[in-house]
């Protein structure tokens, strides 16, 4: 039996469910302007740490005890895993998960191993999909918790280790098609630096602007139809990552040619501890056209680090749903749950509540977004700010049809004189607001 077999399926109950242990707002089979509500969100399960997680703070020791956590961790123990894995999402009633390759394989000690590991663990995973009908979002690498990566991988000082980073890469790659995976994300955990004083900057990015093309590469030769994501970071382990935010990513893509090839996974927590909010990122993605997928959570306002907590205020993510709603819904991603338990939350049941209440918060914030969209009131407002630039003026500046010196004799000419219009900021968010009913 396994860890997690004490509840029964999670099914929707609606909004008088009795049970904790119910959907009360996701129904994955309502129909949301035209698509399921399964269909929009896509939620998925992570690896990492909804099974490896084992509770454990700068401070204290885990508190979360799993049967498969240790060092090393055996095949026994990785197959066991597997089965709590499989077992959990099924009876929480999702269609997808997320894994690195260290999270669900045994220890290796040496790259022979490494890949012969991680074949084992992928049978047992293709195996369980075909059981189950749970299909894999996305598939990535470990590349920053082995001492060895202690000065990043791709943009480490040592060759060597940008070789076993390559292999590494080269092996969950491979297995992220084997097993249909939809995308390959890389999180730049140690891409980045904590001094410049023993840094050289423009090798590192150099190296990192390789690793990526060598990725692309390998992709294409084998034939992965998924997309390679970028996850953005700006610091924490390291002090500056090179992923910082949307924007260094793009601008790093732009340098080495890789725009067409590479998307972002976007991270909430990941975006707020940039200074940003969330819905700014994928507003930036979604106009460079490098959206792919989102890792969703939350962070502690009063906490400067990355916290990993479930989401659990649909307001705060309508404007950012509404985005992805306009655009018809993901063609590659989804909602990732990259978000671990309390280390106070011991029980094996609260990894259920803690997702449930996490996918019933999503559900509630696209069912607000779809109204807000549907509605239309925000993107008029949009339109009516901006309405000066379909008149001849502003299409000629945007056309081209005038030089700085043309236009500033126009404006004089003129006698131009305009006065500040009212953005109605207010009104924009009193829309959102209004719909948060669900």
């Amino acid at each position: 039996m396994s860890l997690f077999s004490s509840v029964e399926p999670v099914r929707f109950a609606g909004a008088d469910a009795e049970s904790e242990f119910a959907y009360r707002v996701y129904d994955k089979d309502r129909v949301v302007l035209g698509k399921r509500m399964e269909d929009w969100l896509k939620p998925a399960v992570c690896y990492w740490h909804s099974f490896n997680w084992p509770g454990q703070d700068i401070f204290g020791g885990g508190t979360l005890p799993r049967p498969w956590l240790g060092v090393p961790v055996t095949q026994e123990m990785a197959d066991t895993k597997l089965d709590a894995a499989f077992d959990f999402f099924t009876r929480l009633g999702v269609r997808y998960f997320t894994f690195h390759d260290v999270d669900a394989m045994a220890s290796a000690a040496n790259l022979k191993d490494h890949a012969h590991n991680l074949r084992k663990i992928e049978e047992g995973m293709a195996a369980k999909m075909a059981a189950t009908g749970v299909k894999l979002l996305w598939g990535t690498a470990n590349l920053f918790s082995h001492p060895r990566y202690a000065g990043g991988a791709a943009t480490s000082p040592d060759p060597e280790i940008f070789a076993w980073a390559a292999a590494q890469v080269r092996g969950i790659l491979e297995t992220t098609h084997r097993l249909g995976g939809q995308n390959y994300v890389l999180w730049g955990g140690r891409e980045g630096y904590d001094s410049l004083l023993n840094t050289n900057l423009r090798q590192e990015l150099d190296q990192y602007g390789r690793f990526l093309s060598m990725v692309v590469d390998h992709k294409h030769r084998i034939g992965f139809k998924g997309t390679i994501l970028i996850e953005p970071k700006p610091f924490e382990p390291t002090k500056h990552q090179y992923d910082h935010d949307v924007a260094a990513v793009f601008a790093f893509l732009e340098r080495y040619g890789l725009t067409k090839e590479v998307k972002v996974n976007i991270e909430v927590n990941h975006a707020t501890l940039a200074g940003l909010d969330f819905e700014h990122e994928i507003a930036v993605a979604r106009n460079y056209g490098i959206f792919g997928s989102i890792d969703i959570n939350r962070g502690d306002p009063r906490n400067g680090w990355d916290t990993d907590q479930f989401p659990n205020n649909a307001q705060e993510l309508v404007p950012s749903i509404a985005q992805i709603v306009q655009d018809g819904g993901f063609t590659t991603g989804g909602f990732n749950f990259d978000a671990k338990l309390r280390r106070q939350s011991v029980e094996p049941s609260d990894l259920y509540l803690a997702h449930i209440g996490g996918i019933d918060t999503l559900a509630r914030a696209l069912l607000a977004a779809a109204d807000v969209v549907s509605e239309g009131k925000l993107e008029q407002l949009k339109k009516d700010r901006y309405q000066g630039w379909s008149g001849e003026l502003g299409k000629k500046i945007l056309s081209g049809g005038h030089t700085l010196g043309s236009l500033a004799d126009f404006a004089t000419e003129k006698g131009l004189d305009p006065a500040a219009r009212s953005g109605k900021q207010e009104l924009a968010e009193s829309l959102i607001a209004r719909h948060c009913k669900y």
